[in-house]
């Protein structure tokens, strides 16, 4: 058995005293399986939600490697939000508490830039900041990181959810080539993996198992022959799973729009995506799904092609799809690490030949199952815990997601951790925020400025 006490690292002295003062004496199981790797100075790319001590983990790492005799900026952290970073930048400060002289600086969006010029001319050893200020401090010539030997990525699935992709890339552009890079992400999703080979070298891969499980698909099939009763038999599975997010497949594109406006009629959260909707109308009901403000898409097969969206908890078949490798495809959509996902496919009597092509090639007999009783109609809806602002300027007017997230954050603005994915297009932008702080986020950016500017701003319904 490995030992977890943080004293059979090979840590500095002070180091190992000052953990011993916090009353750290035992590694979290990320600590315990990274730090040995990160002290190494290997590349690591480790799976950690707040409170799993991932700071604690990449706070020792860049404390041992750190010279504090050059007053140069020898680590840089990034965070996707102003109130994470506080957080990291004071526990790297506790752990750092018995070395002398060493200089902390945060540097986010949504706080004046005069402190931080300043604090910046004063030099500092570790910067622990977002990207949008981190990009504007480096483009101003402000921000120096030739001597950076630590790249930090904390909470890198945020980042990228929250549209930070290009901000990211310009500050690696900025790096020295030779640093180690250490990325901690609480899900993997597939940008995760195309950002880890373009800025990682061989990286240690750590999953903890008590966050990362195998998910698994619970497959159900439903007799249902008629279009009325199809109709029914989608609320009522609505109403039994409650899902958070849940992707309707029809093989046809009038089939989207009618269960669409049915599903709205009755008061669910529901969009239709098929071919026929213009690109901003694509553009806007795909945000919106993605930011969780809309619980259900409804959408064909080509529709649904390149859909950014990896973890749903649910999908339904409206129709069997003519092709049995297209129907793994629907499915293979939903589940989380750790939970199940479920799959609900409506079959018909004309269906016949399909249910045995299907049953071919999964190698299982499908037995349709009795719809869940009409009771559950007795329970709230879901109701999406996002809402969605529409900013009516976008890339063409030089708009970032860290001005959006500055200018709903800074001085009287709502939380950071209220706000949800951001995504910028050519002429406009969407931000989700969580439902109970949507008025405040609406009445902040409407007697604010985004980049100097006043724009246009409006809550989808």
């Amino acid at each position: 058995m490995t030992d977890t006490a943080f004293d059979s690292l090979a840590l500095k002295a002070d180091l190992l005293s000052n953990l011993a003062s916090l009353d750290y004496h035992q590694m979290t199981p990320i600590q315990g399986q990274s730090l040995p790797h990160i002290l190494a100075g290997k590349d690591v790319i480790a799976q950690g939600k707040t409170g799993s001590g991932k700071t604690a983990a990449f706070g020792l790492g860049l404390l041992q490697a750190l010279d504090v005799k050059r007053f140069r900026v020898q680590s840089l952290v990034l965070c996707p939000t102003r109130e994470l970073a506080d957080q990291v930048a004071k526990e790297i400060r506790r752990l750092a508490r018995s070395i002398h002289n060493i200089k902390v600086l945060t540097l986010c969006g949504g706080t004046p830039f005069g402190p931080q010029i300043g604090s910046l001319e004063h030099g500092a050893h570790i910067v622990v900041g977002t990207p949008g200020r981190i990009v504007e401090h480096i483009n101003k010539g402000r921000l120096k990181l030739e001597d950076v030997n630590c790249f930090v990525l904390d909470e890198a699935d945020r980042m990228l959810e929250m549209g930070f992709q290009p901000d990211l890339e310009t500050i690696v552009a900025a790096l020295p080539a030779q640093r180690q890079n250490l990325l901690f992400s609480a899900t993997f999703p597939a940008q995760i993996n195309s950002m880890a080979k373009n800025i990682m070298d061989a990286p240690e891969v750590i999953k903890v198992a008590s966050t990362h499980e195998q998910s698994s698909i619970s497959q159900h099939f439903y007799e249902v022959d008629s279009h009325e009763a199809k109709l029914e038999a989608i609320r009522l599975l609505i109403m039994q799973h409650q899902p958070e997010s849940c992707v309707i497949f029809c093989n046809m594109k009038k089939d989207t729009q009618e269960v669409a406006q049915e599903l709205l009629n009755y008061g669910f959260s529901a969009a239709a995506l098929n071919g026929d909707l213009e690109q901003r109308d694509r553009d806007q009901t795909l945000a919106r799904f993605a930011n969780k403000s809309i619980n259900i898409l409804v959408a064909t097969d080509v529709a649904a092609r390149g859909l950014d969206i990896d973890a749903l908890d649910a999908v339904i078949n409206y129709q069997l799809s003519h092709d049995p490798e297209v129907h793994v495809h629907r499915i293979g959509r939903t589940g989380r690490a750790g939970s199940k996902g479920i799959a609900c496919s409506l079959v018909s009597l004309k269906d016949t030949q399909k249910v045995i092509a299907l049953e071919d090639y999964l190698q299982q007999t499908i037995t349709p199952e009795s719809l869940p009783p009409v009771s559950v109609m007795n329970q709230a809806l879901p109701v999406p815990n996002m809402v969605t602002l529409r900013i009516d300027g976008g890339k063409k007017q030089k708009v970032r997601p860290g001005d959006i997230l500055g200018a709903l954050t800074g001085k009287t603005g709502i939380d950071g951790s209220t706000v949800g994915k951001i995504q910028v297009f050519e002429f406009y932008a969407y931000v989700a925020v969580r439902r109970d702080v949507a008025k405040a986020a609406l009445k902040k950016i409407q007697e604010g400025k985004i980049k100097g500017r006043s724009f246009k701003i409006s809550r989808l319904r």
